[in-house]
């Protein structure tokens, strides 16, 4: 069955997964998710317990841990190198500030990406580091030919997202990291975007950061941080604490000495609560699929373009191929209907929820991002009401 009933068994499945869809249709993952009732029941059993229990009992100790191997195997990594931070920007900060830059080092990024994906190596300038920014033809359009067109003998890291947060552009993580990897150039991937949607390997990447509270279903201030087994010494943790540092019997040591693995970049006690609700977010997701869920993604764009475009609305980002991602991004033209803030408003009171979104310029877009247990009859709706609003 083509549709987001293929991915459960029945209706009253994925209402007792998703309470949301009751009265609500919810279309805006890539700003701060929905949780799934399994989430949210994890976290709160974890809490409870912890109202008579020390909060790192050994259970939620071991499921802590088994978090790394789970999220290991989503992103085809292995568990020692991954770090159990969120949010994203802590992992991509901790990339700037602990690689040994020196006066003239190149870093390249995109100045309209994100801001977590800006700032930190934007920053890097007052160290006497270059900063060479992209400028793809159109937003988040980052291909292997322009990364590859910015390199120089200085380049140092490349740093991307894997998807546009407001194209909704994916980029092709493989290619550009087998690029950068055979001239010796670190490159770094925010992937928040993708991680839960599509599948996001890290075979040619060093660094990885994503929090869960997009499209991997979690809480907020929950997530990963890849770092390659290869290049961990040469990336220095600047959090330092009890956890990271090694400190027998919790003494500290004269000379500092890191632990190995993905405790290297955790200084002090971990968002338990937060990372048991990650854990079950991603086995939701491991357990339906991540090409199924990709699929199910692209199935509910198609539904909205084909709808959106007789009433007057454009997309920014591609609707179709390999650089398509859950992220639909619409635009009105100058009299051709209502202006989106508008349609936002006539959604919102209506429990229907997009993102608004500007660009740089000030226009502004209606950002649709479903998740796999959306479905088409909702997309339907939701074209309903926009042409009611017109």
């Amino acid at each position: 069955m083509g549709s987001a009933m293929s991915l459960f068994t029945s209706e009253a499945e994925r209402l007792a997964e998703f309470p949301i869809a009751h009265e609500s249709i919810f279309l805006a993952h890539a700003g701060v998710t929905i949780l799934p009732a399994r989430v949210v029941k994890t976290m709160q059993d974890y809490l409870h317990e912890a109202c008579t229990r020390m909060q790192e009992f050994p259970e939620a100790w071991r499921a802590t841990n088994e978090t790394r191997a789970i999220a290991a195997k989503m992103i085809g990594a292995k568990a020692s190198e991954i770090s159990l931070l969120g949010p994203t920007s802590l992992g991509l900060s901790l990339v700037a500030n602990g690689l040994d830059w020196q006066p003239g080092d190149e870093v390249v990024c995109y100045q309209d990406d994100y801001p977590a994906n800006v700032y930190p190596w934007t920053d890097l300038a007052r160290h006497g580091v270059v900063v060479r920014l992209l400028k793809p033809d159109a937003p988040g359009a980052i291909t292997p030919e322009l990364v590859e067109a910015a390199l120089t003998p200085k380049t140092k890291l490349v740093a991307l997202a894997s998807c546009h947060f407001l194209s909704g552009y994916r980029i092709l993580i493989d290619e550009i990291g087998q690029m950068l990897r055979a001239r010796g150039v670190l490159f770094c991937l925010d992937a928040i975007q993708t991680l839960g949607a599509f599948e996001t390997r890290v075979d040619h990447v060093d660094f990885l950061s994503a929090d869960s509270h997009k499209w991997m279903l979690g809480p907020m201030a929950a997530g990963i941080v890849y770092v390659r087994e290869e290049v961990q010494e040469r990336l220095r943790p600047t959090l330092l604490g009890s956890w990271n540092v090694c400190s027998p019997n919790f003494i500290a040591q004269p000379e500092i000495a890191f632990e190995k693995g993905g405790r290297r970049y955790e200084p002090g006690v971990l968002n338990v609560a937060g990372i048991l609700g990650m854990k079950v977010g991603l086995e939701l997701l491991l357990e339906k699929g991540i090409p199924q869920v990709s699929a199910q993604l692209l199935r509910l764009k198609a539904r909205l373009v084909a709808g959106l475009e007789p009433l007057g609305f454009r997309f920014i980002g591609p609707v179709e191929g390999p650089n398509a991602s859950g992220i639909t991004t619409a635009y009105r033209t100058e009299g051709s209907g209502p202006p989106v803030e508008k349609v936002f408003d006539h959604l919102t009171a209506l429990r229907i929820s997009p993102s608004l979104r500007y660009d740089r310029a000030g226009m502004a877009y209606l950002r649709f991002s479903p998740h796999f247990y959306n479905t088409e009859a909702e997309m339907d709706r939701v074209i309903a009401e926009i042409a009611r609003a017109a």
